[in-house]
């Protein structure tokens, strides 16, 4: 199939199973609206649980087919870095497919799909690196060895925010270590992911290596969560949907790699250069429309500098252009769901009410030309508390509650006061400071005068109710293998079975 918005645009989107677009079970298809119009532009099939059968039967197959299991590491590699290739060839058509799915901006898909590759290149590499050890054991003549093998079918349920780019950076080293793998996109963004498969197809890796089942959470999700035949299951997304996948899982002795909510703490102490924090900050909790799961969501500010701070957080936020994400200088785009919206314009009234003071924003934009999209203004909500409902629940748009503080001490119990543990920022001059901040945040990861500064070579992962288990880095490499154990006795010798010898 042609990889174009052109080609989707009206189209029914087949399920990818076996290396073969296959029409639903059920013959059901669901809308993918556009977030600018809240208009449907293509039809994905709605996968069940007969489809997520076939699509699993066909991943086992894959996973024990000589093609695909007895073939090099170094092979392995080479698949990866064409389909590496591949993706940097249609980068941009791929950023264009995401954008009108979800909404965000063209220049922050291109973005990302432009450096896509470069993390099929970093587990290409790792492909032959992944190896065992040597133990030495208290006898003589016996080898004690240990191998990393592949785990078998991965059940892989993907979010709707960065569809591409959060799938890839489990994809790759599940591809790289020998897993095979079947993809559960969101219902609402489908249309990237069996783009890929396509492209995972002309890459060269067997058929049934890479399937994709379309369709809703409760029923190819949860099917997906159930099957006897998945043997590890990785998700992104929220909490509740986590428990929930995560149960499944517990009930079949599988285990889970979890990415989940966050409402991660960005401090700024009166130290700084001004200027250069509050486009941290902003960029912080308002790129992507604030649809991000380590969105600095919640400001504490030393009160010191509160308030001019604050004056300066509203100016600048002022100053964001909203506006269609194709066009090129629009900086917040609409939000991907129209129950994305509604939740949004929830919290913001639940924050009014318990007492916050709007600042700046907490309304649909009021240009005509944005009327029939999901959009909403960036919002800063001050003189906010820690036990204010839209300070405690991930909210998932672009608002954010400013809190003043004291001391680092009230600062560190205000920060770690939050049922989750997905990242954490600090901004200040002062490095024993920022150090002492890093070692007792309930984080997976700080960042340190910079905000959002991914890498694909770093491993992470959430604390408490932000899930568990590491992407990034060789530490997913152990993630997706399985550890053995083999002992050798190459000494030749026969032992009556009813001698025990002591040392």
């Amino acid at each position: 199939m042609e990889l174009t918005l052109k080609a989707i645009e009206g189209s029914r989107q087949d399920l990818y199973i076996a290396g073969e677009r296959v029409a639903p079970s059920s013959g059901r298809y669901l809308p993918s609206y556009d977030p600018t119009t809240a208009e449907p532009w293509y039809m994905a099939a709605d996968g069940n649980a007969e489809d997520v059968d076939a699509a699993v039967q066909a991943a086992k197959k894959a996973f024990r087919d000589p093609a695909w299991r007895r073939i090099t590491q170094t092979e392995r590699g080479r698949m990866l870095r064409r389909l590496a290739d591949l993706i940097a060839e249609n980068a941009d058509e791929l950023a264009a497919i995401e954008m009108r799915d979800n909404g965000k901006l063209l220049k922050e898909m291109r973005a990302q799909m432009r450096a896509a590759p470069d993390t099929y290149l970093y587990f290409a590499g790792m492909a032959d690196k992944l190896h065992g050890e040597t133990i030495p054991v208290n006898k003589l003549d016996m080898l004690n060895f240990t191998l990393r093998e592949p785990i078998g079918v991965i059940g892989m349920i993907s979010p709707w925010n960065s569809p591409l780019m959060l799938l890839s950076g489990t994809l790759a080293p599940c591809l790289a270590i020998g897993n095979t793998i079947v993809a559960k996109p969101s219902e609402h963004t489908s249309a990237s992911t069996l783009a890929l498969a396509e492209l995972i197809d002309r890459a060269g890796f067997p058929p049934g290596v890479f399937n994709v089942v379309t369709g809703g959470g409760a029923t190819a999700g949860e099917a997906l969560t159930l099957h006897p035949d998945v043997a590890k299951i990785t998700f992104t997304g929220s909490t509740a949907t986590g428990r929930r996948i995560a149960a499944n899982a517990a009930g079949r002795l599988v285990s889970t790699q979890m990415e989940l909510g966050g409402k991660s703490p960005h401090v700024v102490f009166g130290d700084v250069d001004l200027d250069r924090t509050v486009n941290g900050v902003v960029a912080g909790v308002f790129a992507a429309a604030g649809q991000t799961c380590i969105a600095g969501s919640r400001c504490f500010v030393e009160a010191a500098i509160y308030d001019e701070f604050l004056e300066r957080l509203v100016e600048r936020t002022s100053r964001i252009r909203i506006g269609n994400p194709a066009v090129e200088d629009t900086e917040l785009g609409p939000l991907a769901l129209e129950a994305q919206l509604a939740k949004v314009e929830q919290y913001v009234g639940y924050g009014v009410a318990d007492g916050a003071r709007l600042a700046i924003g907490g309304r649909r934009p009021q240009d005509e030309a944005l009327a029939k999209g999901w959009y909403y203004e960036p919002t800063v909500l001050a003189e906010a508390r820690n036990d204010m409902r839209f300070m405690r629940d991930e909210i998932f748009g672009p608002v954010v509650g400013v809190v003043p503080f004291r001391d680092e001490a009230e600062l560190l119990a205000l920060a770690n006061d939050t049922n989750y543990g997905l990242a954490a920022g600090i901004w200040t001059r002062d490095i024993d400071r920022a150090m002492r901040f890093a070692r007792n945040v309930d984080a997976g990861t700080v960042w340190i005068n910079t905000y959002r500064s991914a890498a694909y070579m770093s491993p992470s992962g959430g604390f408490k109710e932000s899930g568990y288990g590491k992407r990034g880095g060789f530490e997913v490499m152990r993630e997706f293998s399985r550890l053995k154990n083999v002992v050798l006795d190459y000494s030749g010798a026969t032992q009556d079975p009813f001698v025990i010898r002591l040392r």
